[in-house]
């Protein structure tokens, strides 16, 4: 199509409606009669000869009985020309939808026929994505051999206690169990994994990391810490951003002591309004998150009791910058512990 030239108003999923139907049967007639009747006029003229028309209402009664008959005749044309186009719009309109209905019920069947292949391949990737959250979880399943033997230098975080042998049921000979014979984790090692990798590479994190999730002690704070900071970043907050005050050793000492209230308020260094206020919210409004706020906390509680009297100040002040440190910050401003 050049320019300036118009579109062809009839392209398109509907055929052009505009178009001029040619003469009809029915316009053949119509003109064969008006000219049969025009032709009787003149004829009764011709032989009637000049008659009185009696004035104005006598002209006005020739021109109805001349011109009546033709406007009726080419009404009833029009007419029925008009339901002849109507009909035919009707027609192209049915194909129209015939068609369209035509079309729909063959996307249906090659849909039906794609969906279970479509099925089958999000079946792989639910069965992928849940393999790589069990090995997320797990992190490794391979025990790092260079860890195996305790050293001298490595200061014990969590020491499991020794059964009074008076007490001890007799134990059968199915030889030691894994958990006696596997190392004490390291207070290091715990504060690393305190905090979570940093990312991918971080090798150190993870493996201090798994060896926590070893330790039964540890591994719940694990679980608990991830359980909070999963549901904490729903709502936007990140540990990252949160910048807490530093405590003293002697405050967490004090809290591993079981004092609450005004004199271990320093410990709560989160202040950042946004985070406490989303944080009460949740807490008011859901019972899971709430369950899981209180889990943790008392979780955190009762490992911190078991770690404190093996960590040296400089320990706990880097056990205090942790992720998971800034977590119980948060949910002890939020739930009262240091009011």
């Amino acid at each position: 199509m050049t320019q300036g030239e118009r579109p062809d108003p009839g392209i398109g999923l509907f055929p052009r409606s505009d178009e001029t139907p040619g003469l009809g049967a029915t316009e053949l007639v119509a003109s064969a009669l008006a000219i049969v009747w025009v032709v009787a006029v003149i004829a009764y003229v011709v032989v009637a000869g000049p008659t009185d028309g009696s004035g104005l209402l006598g002209l006005v009664m020739t021109l109805l009985v001349v011109f009546l008959p033709l406007a009726l005749i080419w009404a009833s044309v029009t007419t029925l020309r008009s339901v002849r186009v109507l009909r035919a719009e009707a027609a192209r309109l049915q194909a129209s939808v015939d068609a369209m209905r035509s079309a729909y019920l063959v996307g249906q069947q090659s849909a039906a026929s794609i969906k279970p292949v479509v099925e089958q391949k999000l079946d792989e990737i639910a069965a992928v994505t849940k393999e790589a959250g069990v090995a997320l979880a797990s992190f490794q399943t391979r025990r790092d051999a260079t860890l195996t033997v305790p050293s001298a230098d490595r200061k014990a975080a969590l020491v499991a206690p020794r059964p009074d042998p008076a007490e001890a049921q007799p134990v059968l000979a199915l030889g030691t169990p894994a958990e006696d014979m596997r190392a004490p984790l390291a207070v290091a090692d715990f504060i690393r994994a305190m905090n979570f990798p940093e990312g991918p590479d971080d090798k150190e994190g993870f493996r201090a990391l798994r060896m926590a999730l070893e330790d039964r002690t540890a591994a719940r704070l694990v679980r608990a810490a991830q359980d909070v900071l999963t549901l904490l970043s729903q709502e936007g907050i990140y540990m990252d951003d949160l910048r807490p005050e530093r405590a003293r050793p002697e405050l967490w000492r004090k809290f591993a002591a079981g004092e609450r209230g005004r004199p271990i308020a320093g410990l709560g260094g989160i202040r950042d309004r946004s985070s406490l206020a989303l944080t009460a919210a949740r807490m008011r409004g859901d019972a899971v998150f709430r369950d899981a706020g209180h889990h943790f906390m008392r979780t955190f509680d009762k490992v911190f009791q078991e770690v404190e009297p093996h960590a040296t100040d400089a320990d706990l002040a880097e056990l205090g910058n942790t992720r998971t440190a800034r977590a119980f910050m948060l949910f002890g401003r939020v739930t009262g512990t240091f009011d």
